[in-house]
Order: structure tokens, then C-alpha cells, then sequence
């Protein structure tokens, strides 16, 4: 299955942004950065030193780690 990676209209001129939910949307880290051509380690770095917020309910959060456990 093939993922349409987009770039936001409103990100920086000279490099292009996406929003974790696009990462997520992409496969995970891994599969985001070998179809987007990026580095993993800097792509994991620039997630852990993104703001701290909760973007799942507990519940939406429950629901999706047992999509991935299935999807292992």
C-alpha cells in the first residue's frame, strides 16, 4: 500500500514539515523515513524534542496500541 506523503502549505519555505499523525499515518518512524528519503535517528530525535502533548484520549491511545500489538 502506497502512502501519499504531503508537505503542509504552511511549513517553512526551504523544508518541508509533518505532523506526527502524517508519521504515524506512514507506518511509524521507520517506514516514514525510508519513503520520505529521511534520516530515522534525526526524525526520532525531532519527535522526542517536540512539545509534550497528549494528542490521544486514554482511550483512543488504548485502542491504538492494540492495533499495533495485532499489526506485530
Amino acid at each position: 500500500m502506497k502512502h501519499n506523503i504531503s508537505t503542509n502549505n504552511g511549513s517553512f519555505k526551504t523544508h518541508p514539515t509533518h505532523s506526527p499523525e502524517e508519521v504515524l499515518a506512514a507506518g511509524g518512524t521507520t517506514a516514514f523515513s525510508l519513503k520520505s528519503n529521511k534520516n530515522t535517528r534525526s526524525l526520532i530525535k525531532a519527535l522526542q524534542n517536540s512539545p509534550k502533548i497528549e494528542p490521544f484520549t486514554e482511550e483512543e491511545w488504548n485502542d491504538l496500541s492494540k492495533q499495533m500489538s495485532k499489526d506485530k
